[in-house]
């Protein structure tokens, strides 16, 4: 059994071992290690903090982008409905534009159509006229050549007018 139990000598040497290790690694070596690990632990908890910015700056970003990306379906619908507005105006004025102008030339139209027209009239009638009077030359000079032929024609525009 001696063995397994050691002696008070031996286990106050390794105690005194033990305590100069144990000085001798906390006045060397403990404060670089812990250094160490605190440094470790700092930078991790900087790269998790680094990376918990970037993850809400990429979360900020996209949502920056989905704005932006409305506000240009919007302005893009926008755009598209004033230009369909705008054409269907243009195409309205122009449509409105050449009824004017149509009525504006039938109306010329129908007012040459009736200068014309009276002109044509009073063409006729003056040509009418002139034949009218040398038809009526004519028919006097041969039919009243005589003095009796004179006093029929009177006697029968009197009767005329009688029966009127």
């Amino acid at each position: 059994m001696d063995l397994i139990l050691p002696s008070s000598g031996l286990i106050i040497w390794q105690l005194i071992g033990f305590l100069a290790l144990l000085f001798i690694l906390m006045k060397f070596a403990w404060k670089p290690i812990l250094e160490s690990l605190e440094e470790r632990e700092s930078s991790i908890d900087d790269a998790l903090k680094a990376a918990e910015q970037a993850k809400a700056e990429m979360a900020n970003l996209k949502s920056e982008n989905e704005k932006l990306l409305q506000e240009a379906r919007i302005e893009k619908d926008n755009i598209l409905k004033t230009a369909n507005d705008t054409s269907a105006k243009m195409i309205e004025d122009a449509k409105q534009a050449a009824i004017v102008e149509g009525a504006k030339m039938i109306e010329n139209a129908k007012a040459v159509i009736e200068n014309e027209k009276k002109a044509a009239l009073s063409e006729v009638k003056n040509q009418v006229a002139q034949l009218t009077l040398e038809v009526t030359d004519k028919l006097l000079r041969k039919n009243l050549s005589s003095q009796a032929a004179q006093q029929e024609l009177v006697e029968g525009m009197v009767k005329d007018i009688n029966l009127n």
